[in-house]
């Protein structure tokens, strides 16, 4: 069969509250027929169904979510139900294994008074650890793994459509974010920039309060007399790396900008870079992590 005809299956796993059902909804909003937590036993069956109900020339697509919870929950079966859906010709599997670490995910857990799943009686920390054995299976066949450690619902929802929007354009999908280094670097960044180094407003009264957003902060910054040949410098190298990207068949990018609070400098640097790379012709999005107000729900 003909890649094109083939049935595109995106099977949506990983740990309880890093972020599946929120997946498996943007997947739904762009036109995935989408199932949770069914058993993978079932997935064949499934997938058989979809295949003989599809009309000629359409291109189906099943984004199904599968976790520890599910019925018969075993690695064995795990393993061999996968190896017949990747030997098959009628299908394209994608794996996306949803990830985070154990301190947020009790966090996560903990903020919204709910018990997690596995834990029993014992305590959230128990069943994480108890689920993350559980899903070492299927983590070492994932084809992308996400780590939601640092990433709000927007940022993810924004990864996913450009990385699995159904009508693709075959561009490349660019995210700019800021990020405060004393918080980490972003887990999942190709370039990260430190701009540390330059004047920062923090210090200055009037301004800290506000953010790299508001024209006060952009000013201040700007007037620092190596914020020019800086921006200069980057903006050359990421132009001149763009296109090599682009050539090499990669579909994402994410770039990073750091500072001391991620609030000021990184989020004015993250803003103009992202200006600058939407006119040049490519498609930025803009992501600040430590302004960020939305948050998983487990």
């Amino acid at each position: 069969m003909q890649p094109n005809k083939a049935i595109k299956l995106y099977l949506i796993t990983g740990l309880s509250g890093a972020g599946k059902s929120s997946a498996l909804k943007v997947l739904e909003d762009m036109d995935y027929e989408a199932i949770d937590n069914l058993p993978v036993s079932l997935l064949t069956n499934v997938v058989d169904m979809v295949l003989s109900d599809s009309e000629s020339g359409q291109h189906p697509a099943l984004a199904i979510g599968v976790d520890a919870r599910t019925r018969n929950f075993q690695p064995e079966i795990i393993h061999k139900s996968l190896e017949e859906l990747r030997a098959r010709e009628d299908i394209i599997l994608k794996i996306l294994y949803f990830d985070s670490n154990n301190e947020v995910l009790a966090k996560r857990f903990t903020e919204t008074r709910r018990k997690h799943p596995l834990a029993g009686g014992r305590q959230v920390t128990d069943g994480i650890v108890r689920e993350r054995r559980m899903m070492d299976v299927l983590r070492a066949e994932a084809d992308f793994i996400f780590d939601t450690s640092d990433l709000g619902v927007q940022e993810l929802r924004q990864i996913l459509r450009q990385q699995f929007e159904r009508v693709h354009g075959g561009d490349l999908s660019i995210m700019i974010s800021s990020f405060a280094f004393p918080r980490g670097l972003p887990r999942d960044a190709d370039l990260v920039f430190d701009v540390r180094f330059l004047r920062n407003p923090h210090y200055v009264e009037n301004l800290k309060p506000l953010t790299g957003l508001d024209k006060e902060i952009q000013d201040y910054v700007e007037q620092d007399d190596r914020f020019a040949e800086f921006c200069s410098k980057i903006s050359d190298l990421i132009f001149f790396s763009l296109p090599e990207y682009k050539k090499e068949g990669k579909s994402y990018l994410k770039i990073a900008f750091g500072c001391t609070g991620g609030r000021h400098r990184s989020v004015f640097m993250a803003e103009r870079m992202t200006m600058l790379i939407n006119n040049k012709g490519f498609k930025a999005n803009l992501y600040h992590r430590e302004l960020k107000l939305e948050k998983f729900k487990t």
